[in-house]
């Protein structure tokens, strides 16, 4: 019987850079790249300058099997290969330095633990229509936002700001730094999304369906919130409860 089950496609050659020397004059030319392919068999002292660059740059590393770089069919990778972005991530700093020259009182957008492409694609396209000026993401357990993802945000990931950072604990440190108001989303916040001041500079964060947001995030928040519901059931679907909270905002921003 066929196998309908999707795998996993391998990226275009056009997407890759391949080998040592070639992925660190990619990382010092800050090339926006999706994340970086390390064989668990690369020598310490390459492994080691590759990892400095990348940390700096935010780029996400991932350690492999030298099997799967082989797979990639790129010829002679020398144990390490770069996925280049179409997404050229901002700094968090520099978003809220732009929207605050611009005017604006800073409206952004934090996602944890929400991996399912097609729900960021989706979440990507509403940020973009309701006004928010970037999304901040993690630098690891986000998949990669290739194509699929561009796809499902009608292209909008290519037009609003995404900020990929090392940790979002410390993101929250930088907003507060600021003068950031963030609000946390949760089943049995303090406020209604219906009596939170949205109009003031502020964050929001959007956490997985399964796990909701991660605890520490929780406590640098400055305040919970909720989405009022009729009827007796588990909850909103993460993309659905993150436009029903950035219509609220964009509501009473244009009001």
């Amino acid at each position: 019987m066929k196998d309908f089950r999707k795998r996993p496609q391998r990226p275009k050659k056009n997407k890759l850079i391949a080998g040592v020397s070639a992925v660190i004059d990619a990382l010092k030319n800050a090339q926006s790249l999706d994340r970086i392919y390390l064989a668990d068999s690369l020598p310490a002292f390459s492994a080691k300058s590759i990892r400095s660059l990348a940390i700096d740059a935010s780029v996400p590393i991932q350690v492999v099997p030298t099997v799967k770089l082989d797979s990639f069919n790129v010829g002679q990778h020398e144990g390490c290969i770069a996925l280049k972005s179409r997404i050229v991530y901002q700094s968090l700093q520099s978003v809220i330095d732009w929207a605050v020259g611009e005017g604006r009182l800073p409206l952004l957008l934090m996602l944890d633990g929400i991996t399912d492409i097609r729900n960021i694609g989706g979440i990507a396209r509403t940020a973009f229509c309701t006004g928010v000026d970037a999304i901040i993401i993690p630098d690891k357990g986000v998949g990669a936002l290739q194509e699929d993802a561009i796809l499902t945000s009608a292209g909008a990931l290519e037009k609003i700001a995404v900020c990929r950072v090392d940790s979002l604990v410390k993101a929250i440190d930088t907003m507060h730094l600021n003068g950031i108001h963030v609000y946390a989303t949760q089943m049995n916040g303090q406020l209604s999304i219906e009596k939170v001041d949205f109009r003031e500079p502020c964050c929001i964060i959007m956490g997985s369906e399964e796990k909701g947001i991660y605890p520490a995030l929780l406590k640098n928040a400055d305040t919970t919130i909720f989405i009022p519901m009729k009827g007796d059931f588990d909850s909103f679907n993460v993309s659905v409860s993150t436009g029903i909270v950035l219509y609220q905002a964009m509501k009473q921003r244009m009001s």
